[in-house]
């Protein structure tokens, strides 16, 4: 057998340069690397030898540049995927958020921590965190509970098996999500014979299951004998290229739609069967169907508790559920029929079965009503003098908007009101990181976003509190020439929660910079900061100023971020649902247990799944 004598991470990169997806694109498409002890002398170099074929993106912190990975990802539909590494320690456990992101929303992101010594010899290595009863532990077993695979490299020849395992899992569409792959630090630089048949390329097809005869017969029977059927469609569609074969479904059979945070954009804003958003963030058209729906067909959906109202959004208490996912898992969630298969084999299969069948038609007035409510409220302002609303300044950036603009956001009070306002049109121009609504993925994942698709628009919207949270890869964007519009509304807070809080009968407190314990008043210059980092940044004083920012932000270079003041209090009162948050039991205060009171009512009312 003919052997190459390598280091442990000259064969990791090697290996990793030899992956292919079916469309003949290496499936890593590049790595974002922070070096330190644990990885500098050995992966660093490694690295550096294939910076021509492999590029090496630098950040400024740990979790941004792996979060800009699973943009990357997430907007190339996981057909492609990057890396993040890190050193041990902190630089490892800042990763670990980027973990849970990744692992909520099933998506591919290889991680390279680097670990101890295998040897031990220097134990206990700077930054290594001991366990006094187990020393096989470090600080990277906190990404084994939210790694889809874990493994941890303490021989050169432990590649052999993990490297195989960890691009199984990230190319497979049911078990698809982040793998760790600790690296002792001594061992990434020990050199070993491998065979060279190790690195023979090897292309990862995407796996497209049929499902079984027994489940799409009783699927098929669940859909016919349905009087008003309901598509809820998810982030599978997307992933498994299923938005050609969702349309030519729902126009065939005339089921409405209600799209999800992560499945809006599967079909156009204005498609006559897209009744819009679903669930608690969702409109009123798609909320009314579900409200009525004697089947619910979820199709690659998780049936988060923000689509589902906590379960109550269903209310037909006749109602049942048909789940289309390739996970079973998914599939079988709150008794569900199951139908396992790909999103888009499924599809083309059941309607081949169904034939001509035909639901009845949903009500045009209904769907009409709700937008006409949107763009009442993403409308510009009559008084200019006041602050202006999110809603309002959702409608200015989405004038602005082209053909190819894709508009992104994570956390705050935007995804409730993007998923409800934005009109998307084509598939992937909306991008919402709403499974595990991670603060301070925006300005990171619009980078990810640019690099995956470096053709269209990327606009970034995120609230003040999400940009103190995390803005050091503007500096990264800048140095990068990557091009983003970032735009940041400034309620002075959390307005999301603040708002939440007051729901809940709570007072104000802590959520809003001015009700937080303070000695001096914030005044944080954002304008000024962001162009510190490199951005090109203005100061919109109205809806006006805004839209006038916008069309220069076109014209630029590198990153453009424009900063306006919004007002925390109002939000879209039309459309939406309940969503479950406990209020307390005991309180002195009347407004909590008015809230309470209301709470049980809403417990009481809620159809049991």
């Amino acid at each position: 057998m003919s052997t190459v004598r390598l280091t442990a991470a000259q064969a990791l990169v090697r290996y990793v340069e030899n992956q292919f997806n079916e469309d003949g694109e290496r499936f890593i498409a590049g790595v974002w690397a922070i070096f330190g002890h644990g990885n500098v002398a050995g992966l660093g170099e490694a690295l550096a030898r294939v910076r021509d074929r492999l590029p090496t993106y630098r950040g400024h912190n740990e979790q941004a540049m792996a979060h800009a990975a699973i943009a990357y990802a997430k907007q190339s539909r996981r057909r492609r995927a990057m890396i993040a590494t890190s050193s041990i320690g902190p630089g490892a456990t800042n990763m670990v958020t980027a973990a849970a992101t990744a692992h909520v929303n099933r998506l591919p992101l290889l991680l390279l921590p680097g670990d101890v010594f295998a040897s031990r010899g220097p134990d206990p290595v700077l930054q290594q965190v001991e366990d006094f009863n187990d020393g096989t532990i470090s600080a990277n077993d906190c990404f084994r509970p939210v790694s889809r695979y874990f493994d941890r490299i303490a021989r050169p020849e432990h590649l052999l098996t993990a490297l195989p395992r960890a691009f199984r899992t990230m190319t497979d569409p049911a078990d698809c999500g982040p793998v760790t792959l600790a690296f002792c630090q001594d061992v990434q630089a020990e050199g070993f014979d491998f065979p060279e048949t190790f690195f023979a390329p090897q292309t990862w097809r995407q796996r497209r299951p049929r499902p079984d005869d027994a489940e799409l017969t009783a699927a098929v029977e669940a859909i016919k004998a349905a009087e008003r059927p309901l598509i809820v469609a998810g982030g599978g569609v997307h992933y498994a290229g299923a938005t050609d074969a969702l349309r030519a479904f729902v126009e065939r059979h005339q089921i409405p739609v209600g799209e999800t945070q992560a499945g809006k954009s599967a079909l156009p804003w204005d498609h006559p069967l897209n009744m819009g958003p679903i669930g608690v963030t969702g409109g009123a058209a798609a909320n009314a169907c579900a409200g009525t729906a004697d089947l619910v067909f979820g199709i690659g959906t998780r049936f988060q508790d923000f689509t589902t109202g906590s379960w109550s959004l269903f209310k037909n208490p006749d109602r049942k559920i048909l789940s289309l996912n390739v996970q079973p898992y998914d599939g079988g969630k709150h008794g569900a029929e199951a139908l396992v298969a790909d999103a888009r084999v499924g599809l083309e299969l059941l309607s081949a079965a169904l034939g001509d069948h035909r639901a009845a038609a949903p009500a045009a007035s209904v769907r009409d009503d709700w937008f006409a409510d949107a763009d009442a409220v993403t409308a510009p302002p009559g008084d200019s003098n006041a602050l202006p609303t999110d809603m309002q300044v959702v409608g200015a950036v989405q004038r602005s908007a082209r053909e190819d603009t894709v508009v992104m956001c994570a956390a705050g009070t935007m995804p409730g009101e993007l998923h409800k306002l934005w009109k998307a049109g084509k598939p992937g121009s909306y991008h919402m990181e709403y499974g595990y609504s991670c603060m301070g993925y925006e300005i990171a994942g619009g980078i990810g976003i640019k690099l995956a698709e470096p053709d269209r628009d990327v606009i970034v919207m995120l609230g003040d509190g999400s940009y103190m949270m995390m803005n050091s890869e503007l500096a990264s964007a800048a140095m990068m020439g990557v091009k983003l519009t970032v735009v940041i509304t400034d309620n002075r807070g959390f307005g999301c929660i603040n708002r939440l809080q007051m729901a809940t009968g709570g007072e104000e407190f802590n959520n809003l910079l001015d009700t937080a314990h303070h000695e001096v008043p914030s005044n944080i210059d954002f304008v000024a900061h962001a162009a510190a980092l490199g951005a090109h940044a203005e100061k919109a004083g109205s809806i006006a100023e805004l839209e006038g920012a916008l069309a220069r932000a076109r014209e630029a270079t590198g990153p453009f971020v424009v900063v306006i003041d919004t007002d925390p209090y109002p939000s879209t009162e039309a459309g939406g649902t309940w969503w479950e948050v406990a209020v307390p039991e005991v309180s002195e205060r009347r407004e909590v247990q008015e809230a309470r009171a209301a709470y049980e009512k809403a417990l009481a009312e809620r159809t049991p799944a």
